[in-house]
């Protein structure tokens, strides 16, 4: 086989993903994913052996007398950090075991039921992949994922697959009760942003707005100084609720260092998207993370991101914009977005430095 032959039976390899190369028994990172050595994570670097505790935000007290005290530390949590951990939820464990055992099911199917949800449109409601985007990658990273679009619900639930057989019970389970979490969140949020009762309208939008799951596997790899399982990146959407496992990976980039985030059991990991600080004119900030593999566990995780429907169009709030706080963000929408993705490198935080107004 001629070395140009060679090479592409290797890519066509490569775009059936991560776990089937562990699978197969693989001992070291093929060239495709090796990153940069500047974008590698650095065991030696100060930073890569930090850990960091995210504010706590308890969301049974939102209901209590100390509501404006954990408003006040909401309000802190996503100016400082664009990240906390949310405990007391009040989602049933059983609707979140299930889900974690389902996901961890499905990525353990032959990967012919896997490959068959194997699509190369964005848009489609049910797609498998790898990496982060394995059509514009130039270099992947080891990660596999199935996304669900969870909205509108009976048009999309056709197309979930079929396996395991309990996924879309358990899937839409979970959805629903994320999805009222989110919204509890968003009231308490917009009352931090001091916004009260529902003004510009956007609970209402938000209500019927998108919600996606997205299931990611990240098997073990055998150098994972060499690559990670998610670049740097910032989530597109209003709100990310990410449910982890008891594994280390996720990083957040906090006061110019990369820190691990500790899991909580039982908590969600909440951050804050590109929606948020658009809509919130810069006070809240989308920040950029990352995740990071390891050569001995499988990590699992769930991400619920939670946005407008994808035919609106997400602005600066009229309530937070004056002569001494001007508007610092343009119009944006999804189709924007989608541009964005196919024409640059979406695993930077770009996407939403496009959206900014620059003022001297």
């Amino acid at each position: 086989m001629s070395p140009m032959r060679h090479e592409l039976s290797h890519e066509a390899e490569y775009q059936k993903g991560v776990k089937r190369l562990y699978e197969n028994g693989i001992k070291h990172v093929p060239r495709k994913y090796i990153l940069p050595e500047t974008d590698r994570p650095n065991e030696n670097s100060r930073s890569a052996k930090l850990n960091v505790k995210l504010p706590e935000i308890d969301c049974a007290q939102l209901k209590g007398p100390n509501r404006d005290g954990v408003l006040a530390s909401l309000a802190y949590a996503c100016e400082n950090y664009g990240f906390f951990q949310l405990t007391n939820h009040g989602i049933p464990e059983e609707v979140i075991n299930h889900m974690s055992d389902m996901s961890k099911r499905f990525f353990e199917l032959p990967f012919a039921d896997r490959e068959k949800y194997m699509l190369s449109d964005m848009r489609s409601p049910v797609r498998y992949g790898t990496s982060f985007n394995q059509i514009n990658d130039d270099v992947f990273c080891w990660r596999d994922f199935l996304k669900l679009v969870c909205d509108p619900q009976p048009d999309v639930l056709s197309h979930w697959p079929r396996s395991p057989i309990d996924l879309k019970e358990s899937g839409v389970a979970y959805a629903k009760a994320t999805k009222l979490l989110f919204l509890s969140l968003v009231q308490a949020i917009l009352e931090s942003l001091g916004i009260r009762g529902g003004d510009d309208g956007i609970l209402k939008e938000l209500e019927n707005g998108s919600q996606i799951l997205v299931m990611n596997c990240y098997p073990p790899c055998p150098e994972p100084e060499l690559t990670v399982g998610m670049l740097p990146h910032s989530d597109y959407g209003f709100l990310t609720l990410l449910l982890q496992d008891e594994i280390r990976g996720l990083q957040i980039h906090h006061q110019d260092h990369w820190v691990t985030v500790e899991p909580v059991p039982g908590s969600f990991v909440v951050n804050v998207g590109d929606h948020l600080e658009i809509f919130s004119n810069g006070r809240y900030k989308s920040v950029l993370h990352r995740v990071l593999v390891n050569s001995s566990n499988y990590r699992i995780s769930v991400a619920s991101l939670h946005s407008l429907s994808f035919t609106s169009t997400i602005q600066p709030s009229s309530t937070l914009i004056d002569e001494s706080n001007p508007r610092r963000y343009k119009d944006t929408d999804f189709s924007s977005f989608l541009e964005f993705v196919k024409s640059r490198d979406s695993t930077k935080k770009n996407f939403i430095e496009s959206r900014k107004l620059y003022r001297k």
